[in-house]
């Protein structure tokens, strides 16, 4: 199976799981702004580095539903960058779907080129370095957002949410195998 595949697949369930949400909670995530984003994002990927470091657990969700969730929490932000924050709920499920597949598109993208020039060298990274690259991701996320957004030289936040999601499917693929 080729990286695209194994890419499709995951975010075939990733945006299931999605539907359902939006089903059960409505569009309730269009109201948060981005750094309450950014900490749900963070949370999770510190609750993946705490799994793969501690030996006990007190929830019996593994890393996986968690990598998940990391996927759908970025690709709602960056829905939300396009878009911008909400007073109140804006979004019908096939809205939300659209938007959803849009930026899977820029995403999946930017993985194809990233995947060319580095020759698919994330197959030989541990879990463990792509949970630490996401975490790395988020912690410049939260400088741009605390310095308003602004960036002298580096990428903005759009391209580190995108990296986020490429990362979280390299992991649920190896994962996976």
């Amino acid at each position: 199976m080729t990286t695209e595949n194994q890419f499709d697949s995951i975010i075939k369930n990733c945006l299931e799981i999605f539907s359902k949400k939006m089903k059960d909670y409505g569009s309730a995530w269009r109201i948060l702004r981005l750094p309450s984003l950014t900490d749900q994002i963070y949370i999770k990927a510190q609750r993946i580095r705490s799994l793969q470091t501690n030996k006990t657990k007190k929830i019996d969700e593994g890393q996986a539903s968690e990598f998940i969730g990391i996927i759908n929490y970025s690709v709602m932000s960056l829905i939300q960058i396009e878009l911008g924050v909400v007073e109140e709920p804006d979004m019908d499920t096939d809205s939300a779907v659209v938007n959803y597949k849009k930026q899977i598109e820029i995403v999946k993208s930017l993985m194809k080129d990233k995947n060319h020039d580095y020759g698919e060298a994330w197959r030989d990274m541990r879990i463990s370095s792509l949970t630490d690259l996401i975490i790395q991701k988020l912690l410049r996320v939260k400088q741009i957002e605390d310095n308003d957004g602004e960036t002298l030289i580096s990428e903005g936040v759009d391209a580190n949410y995108q990296d986020i999601i490429n990362y979280s499917v390299f992991a649920l693929i190896l994962i996976n195998h």
